[in-house]
């Protein structure tokens, strides 16, 4: 792929919107973890937001982050470092598959080119929160690091009523409803009668 050159007018003014939203303490944050997960032999980037990309580029990393979440059976089999563009693209887009087979929601997720092409490390960001959080709702043993890292995704609360329970909430008016309360079918009637003549 081709380095695009500097940009102009309203791209540059929508670029520059774009990378207001990286922050680096998540960046931070994000690198302990990763670290805590996956181990030191992953290593730590630069600080700053071309060595957090670097580091994340060629797919490796994120490969070996979404494997450590899972006890038996990884996701990704074959990990290789390569300095072949579509083979780190497609080791990224692996580690995409992965993560929403693991729980992270469409809506959350980065495309190939943010990372690789450092278009939106926001959306980076994003992303990995969200492996977090998932992976901390889990609770499922894999998950190294601490808890307060990431916030528990809500869980579901189902309700179970009886026939009877049902049937009694069917009598009662809501107060969103208003009141019902003086209420008959004579109508109701504001001042004076309009006298016409």
């Amino acid at each position: 792929m081709a380095n695009k050159g500097p940009s102009y007018g309203m791209s540059r003014v929508v670029q520059d919107k774009i990378d207001k939203k990286y922050d680096t303490e998540v960046e931070e944050l994000l690198v302990q973890w990763i670290v805590a997960q996956c181990g030191s032999g992953v290593g730590k980037p630069e600080s700053g937001k071309l060595g957090f990309q670097d580091w994340l580029k060629d797919g490796c990393v994120l490969c070996e982050l979404i494997n450590s979440l899972h006890k038996d059976n990884k996701p990704i089999k074959k990990i290789a470092s390569s300095s072949m563009a579509f083979k780190q693209m497609e080791q990224i887009s692996q580690f995409l598959t992965a993560a929403e087979s693991y729980g992270v929601i469409k809506t959350d997720m980065f495309q190939t080119v943010d990372l690789w092409e450092g278009k939106d490390l926001a959306a980076v960001q994003r992303t990995l929160m969200s492996l977090g959080s998932v992976a901390v709702t889990k609770d499922d043993g894999n998950y190294r690091g601490d808890s307060n890292w990431f916030f528990k995704k809500a869980q579901e609360n189902r309700r179970e009523f009886t026939d009877d329970q049902l049937k009694a909430g069917k009598g009662v008016i809501g107060l969103q409803m208003g009141s019902n309360k003086g209420a008959s079918q004579t109508g109701m009637s504001y001042g004076a009668t309009r006298q016409i003549q």
